[in-house]
């Protein structure tokens, strides 16, 4: 097991790769995997040293930064990058607020969060469009028994979120008051995604909130049933209105002032990632980073997942918008998380920092 899978067991048409792509793409890994051992341009950039980078959970929404990892886009941006689980997006608050990372990846709410507890943080990369963790689970047996069909019988019920603060628990209060019963819901807080299924499966909750890839896991097993799938654009557009950044890098305000060459050869890195899934099929996706970042999930989920997130859920471009964050911050506030009073404290231009991207990618 190698460095990178330090990361706790978690939270995730086919068709084999021709020899000609497989050529290409493996290429592509080893022109990244010799910026790693150290060629002489990189060698240059060595200067820029390294960063540790954590991601809330293990979980095909960051494929981004698995591609970048395993194909060398960090190193070849001049930049030593460590990658860690960090298992939530609370506890990737307290370790980018802590300086135990520089980089952290995880709910697009975490920079506003962390800005509003004293460490003002910006988003620097959005993974997607929308919040692909805001869907609700329910065991089959009590779905096909009638017992629960819609979020509205999950009325005096126990619903599964990872932790207090974090966005699946916001999400389940938010989708519960859209239902109706949010002063009739039990949300727990249990831990990881994968806690968050075991609990589901043996009935400690009535349902839970789930990722794209927990809802695949659980439906190909045969024992589970999505009675909210946010995936989908009419239930999306229906509650939410339009593109959220779901998943963001960020990193805080005071590493984007004092060392903004990093910041820079870090988002290089990740766009380089991005333009390599857009040209890409989602199998050759899936081969370049399952095995290494994802093999506690099924190859056929992971597949599925991304999939269904190159397809109409990964931002091509990665730039946050205006009205995307705007969206996100209406959820986030109303008391959900933080009054309306405190949210206009973390508006766009303070907590979203989109000129590392544009330099990216030429925009200007």
């Amino acid at each position: 097991m190698n460095s990178r899978d330090r990361r706790t067991t978690m939270d995730t048409d086919t068709g084999l790769l021709n020899g000609g792509r497989r050529r290409v793409l493996g290429a592509a890994i080893a022109l990244g995997a010799m910026g790693a051992v150290g060629s002489a341009p990189v060698r240059a950039q060595a200067r820029l040293g390294k960063a540790v980078y954590g991601q809330g959970s293990i979980d095909p929404i960051f494929t981004a930064g698995y591609v970048a990892l395993k194909s060398g886009y960090f190193t070849q941006a001049g930049l030593d990058v460590e990658y860690l689980n960090s298992q939530s997006g609370p506890r990737t608050n307290q370790m980018l607020a802590a300086g135990q990372i520089m980089f952290g990846a995880t709910a697009g709410t975490a920079a506003p969060a962390l800005t509003l507890a004293g460490k003002p943080a910006a988003i620097i990369f959005g993974f997607d469009r929308r919040m692909t963790y805001a869907n609700v689970l329910v065991r089959k047996v009590d779905f096909d028994s009638g017992k629960f069909r819609s979020l509205k019988d999950l009325a005096g019920q126990r619903v599964g979120a990872t932790q207090p603060g974090s966005v699946t628990a916001l999400m389940a209060v938010y989708l519960m008051q859209q239902a109706g019963i949010a002063d009739r819901v039990d949300i727990r807080p249990l831990g990881d995604l994968a806690t968050m299924l075991a609990a589901l499966k043996t009935g400690s909750v009535a349902a839970t909130m789930a990722t794209a890839s927990m809802m695949e896991q659980a439906v190909q097993e045969g024992w589970g049933v999505a009675i909210f799938d946010g995936t989908t654009d009419a239930v999306w557009n229906e509650f939410i209105g339009g593109d959220v950044p779901g998943i963001a890098a960020y990193t805080l305000r005071e590493t984007i002032d004092k060392r903004p060459e990093v910041v820079q050869a870090f988002v290089n890195g990740l766009v380089k990632a991005q333009d390599l899934i857009n040209r890409s099929t989602p199998e050759e996706i899936t081969d370049l980073v399952h095995a290494d970042f994802m093999n506690a999930l099924s190859k056929a989920s992971v597949l599925k997942a991304i999939t269904l997130y190159k397809r109409s859920v990964w931002l091509r471009d990665n730039v946050v918008t205006e009205d995307a964050y705007a969206r996100m911050a209406r959820i986030m506030g109303d008391g959900r998380q933080f009054s309306n009073e405190q949210m206009a404290e973390v508006p766009y231009a303070r907590c979203v920092d989109m000129r590392f991207v544009r330099k990216a990618r030429g925009l200007g």
